[in-house]
């Protein structure tokens, strides 16, 4: 099993993570290949260029995610030697993953920690967001976005057979149980010391609605693409994706969102002012 391979505070593919003279992370391939389970570095040449085609594609320059370098590989008896290889981005990694064998394990599992890493990430270099420089404007950007994805993750989620608000109650809780070690939002209201005509969102910290954004995306794209059809095939797929977060928040040695502090009433920042700045921009 993944998890007896994997150190219960740090991802695997964390402990192998390097960081230059310049102080950019980054992944060497060869290692990425061992744990990937590749028998030989040459059977894995192929998934980094249809990684790079992907990066391509995506209108990203492949100089910023994979280049070349010499590589150390330890051997038995501590001896090193250095081999070629290729110094990869995280980004990269998201895209190794993604065209690697998704029949092996290890390798569904790459594709959750890199997809998580990855869209904090962007959400962390987001323009609007970078120019925030206060914890309340952060909680303002990402309760405005919270609001317009859970929109679309309903409208999906009605697409799927959650028609009824009761049964959408009850999709609800399942990816907060996912993502909360087992805890519905009753549960949550209870241990954030929440009132009950209070929302649970209204009263999250940024790192807390970040997470929660994830597994509502990521949620709503994965009933889309794959077309999930019934109530509880739905409920599951809510409470997996959330299972999945904090299983990669736990590995990278974040706290769990239930230990997350309880913050003031969002509502109180919108009545102190113009919020309209703080909404992310249209894309043109």
């Amino acid at each position: 099993m993944i998890q007896d391979r994997t150190n219960i505070h740090k991802s695997i593919f964390e402990q192998i993570r390097e960081v230059d003279e310049y102080g950019n992370e980054f992944w060497g391939a060869r290692k990425i290949s061992k744990i990937l389970e590749y028998s030989e570095y040459r059977h894995f040449l192929p998934v980094i260029d249809r990684a790079k085609e992907a990066c391509k594609n995506s209108g990203y320059d492949i100089q910023d995610h994979f280049e070349d370098y010499l590589e150390e590989i330890k051997h038995g008896k501590g001896a090193k030697q250095k081999y070629t290889s290729v110094k990869l981005s995280r980004y990269a990694c998201y895209l190794i993953v993604q065209n690697a064998d998704p029949s092996k394990e290890i390798v569904a599992y790459g594709q959750t920690y890199f997809a998580v890493q990855t869209r904090l990430q962007e959400i962390r270099q987001m323009d609007e967001y970078n120019r925030l420089s206060t914890e309340d404007e952060k909680r303002l950007f990402l309760r405005f976005e919270m609001k317009k994805h859970n929109i679309q993750l309903a409208d999906t989620a009605k697409k799927a057979g959650v028609i009824e608000p009761v049964d959408y109650a009850v999709f609800q809780n399942h990816g907060y149980m996912g993502l909360y070690g087992g805890l519905n939002a009753k549960a949550i209201h209870k241990r954030k010391g929440l009132k009950q005509n209070e929302q649970i969102l209204d009263h999250m910290g940024s790192t807390e609605l970040a997470a929660n954004l994830f597994r509502a995306t990521q949620t709503e794209e994965k009933l889309r693409k794959e077309d999930i059809k019934g109530k509880q095939k739905a409920n599951n797929i809510h409470f997996e994706v959330g299972k999945k977060i904090r299983k990669t928040i736990e590995e990278i040695g974040g706290t769990m969102p239930e230990n997350l502090p309880i913050a003031d009433s969002i509502k109180l920042l919108e009545e102190k002012g113009n919020t309209k700045s703080l909404k992310p921009k249209k894309q043109k």
